[in-house]
């Protein structure tokens, strides 16, 4: 399975922040790794210098194998309560897609 990071021009995509997501991403949806091909990773702040509430954003896109792409994102304040929140949706919609593929 393969993890692709990607940010905007207003985060600093460094490997220190890389290694985060990473391992939030193996501690909320490990378990889901075995049944994905890829896992995509959008952070984004949407108002650049400014701050404010729900400005920043991260976007996941999950693939599962042989199956079309699931999409989950969350806006909050800071990056890490803004991955958690994407997170959280995208483990209800894998662990929907995959009982349905089961016939549950």
């Amino acid at each position: 399975m393969k993890i692709q990071f990607n940010t905007d021009n207003h985060i600093d995509g460094n490997d220190a922040l890389e290694a985060r997501v990473n391992a939030m991403l193996e501690q909320h949806l490990g378990r889901f790794f075995p049944r994905l091909s890829r896992l995509e990773v959008f952070l984004s702040d949407s108002n650049s210098t400014k701050g404010g509430p729900d400005d920043k954003r991260c976007a996941l896109e999950a693939r599962l194998q042989n199956d079309e792409p699931i999409g989950a994102k969350h806006d909050d304040q800071n990056v890490e309560k803004a991955i958690r929140g994407a997170c959280d949706k995208l483990k209800t919609l894998l662990d929907s897609r995959i009982e349905k593929q089961r016939g549950y």
